[in-house]
């Protein structure tokens, strides 16, 4: 019988096993996030790991748990960037055959990035669920393992790592919010945070053009949505009819999830670039602009996972363009 949940041992191990590829992400303090909100407000810097967004941890954990046969005959993986960067970094350091497949949706920086990882590249379809497809029909013609970008007890636990740097760091922490896709990055948060107090918030954040995770919440079963052009693409991208863990674990452990409009998250964005100097991603930036725009009941003990920095110069000068005179000053 089948695991049905990821537990807080689970996420140990991965934290054990990922250890001497992922090191620990900084946490800050936002004094300007924490003086509008009048609340503290702590920033955890993903953005900041060697593939540039937290992926990494799953994509460790996952294919350092696989037998020295299964990683000799290399892995494949579908993404919408992120997690195919991070698929492509650890195997390169493994020294393993990957095959990223991704849809033509992909923003330009991130095929890039992508193209100049080492690993190889098919962009096939329109969308992530069809280069899911691609990605196994490669399982089949060549032996590969699939390392599945969110929907994998590996995955889930190594993303829960997060939340187990949160209670060594902050360890009153009692809100955490972070864009919502998959659900993979909020699995893991849940049970890590909530096995060490269930009164912890877990809160998500999704893109209102495409929220597959949202809407299958709201029928209560998973479904499909048509993807739209955002500005946070990381959350676009289905949950897999067939979905395994981390729809169950999303209704389990997620508190409240919220939708956004490009604009509010151009704004957070905006707010990283003037306050912190950091450029970061739509998704990485939906939290901020939840806060912005007062989304939220937040606790007195608030994080926010800032997820990832893909974003090519010409969309962030865009933004502060036009969303510059919109944030706190």
């Amino acid at each position: 019988m089948r695991q049905k949940h990821v537990t807080q041992h689970d996420v140990w191990t991965a934290k054990q096993r990922i250890s001497t590829i992922v090191s620990k992400s900084p946490l800050i303090y936002s004094d300007k996030l924490s003086a509008y909100a009048g609340i503290p407000i702590h920033l955890k810097l993903e953005n900041l790991n060697v593939s540039h967004s937290f992926k990494i941890r799953g994509a460790a954990n996952k294919i350092l748990s696989l037998s020295p046969e299964e990683q000799e005959r290399g892995v494949t993986t579908f993404s919408t960037g992120n997690f195919g960067m991070s698929v492509a970094y650890i195997a390169k350091q493994l020294g393993l055959q990957a095959i990223i497949c991704i849809s033509h949706r992909v923003p330009k920086v991130k095929v890039d990035a992508l193209k100049s990882s080492g690993a190889q590249i098919e962009m096939y379809g329109e969308s992530q669920d069809e280069a899911e497809k691609r990605s196994y029909q490669l399982e089949k013609e060549h032996g590969l393992t699939v390392v599945h970008p969110f929907d994998d007890p590996h995955i889930i636990a190594g993303q829960g790592t997060i939340g187990l740097e949160l209670l060594e760091d902050l360890p009153d922490v009692n809100t955490v919010i972070a864009g919502l896709s998959g659900g993979g990055l909020h699995s893991g948060l849940g049970a890590a945070l909530k096995s060490a107090d269930p009164a912890i918030q877990v809160l998500g954040v999704s893109t209102d053009r495409g929220p597959a995770m949202y809407e299958s919440i709201q029928q209560g079963k998973p479904v499909t949505v048509e993807e739209q052009d955002t500005l946070a693409d990381s959350l676009l991208g289905g949950i897999g009819l067939n979905n395994r863990y981390t729809f169950d674990m999303v209704q389990r452990y997620v508190d409240d999830i919220q939708l956004l409009g490009d604009d509010h998250i151009a704004q957070g964005m905006a707010f990283m670039l003037d306050t912190h100097r950091m450029m970061i991603e739509g998704a990485a930036a939906s939290g901020i602009g939840a806060i912005l725009n007062n989304r939220f009941q937040l606790g007195s003990r608030t994080v926010i996972v800032i997820s990832g920095g893909s974003v090519d110069t010409s969309t962030m000068l865009d933004v502060m363009g036009k969303y510059y005179n919109y944030i706190p000053k």
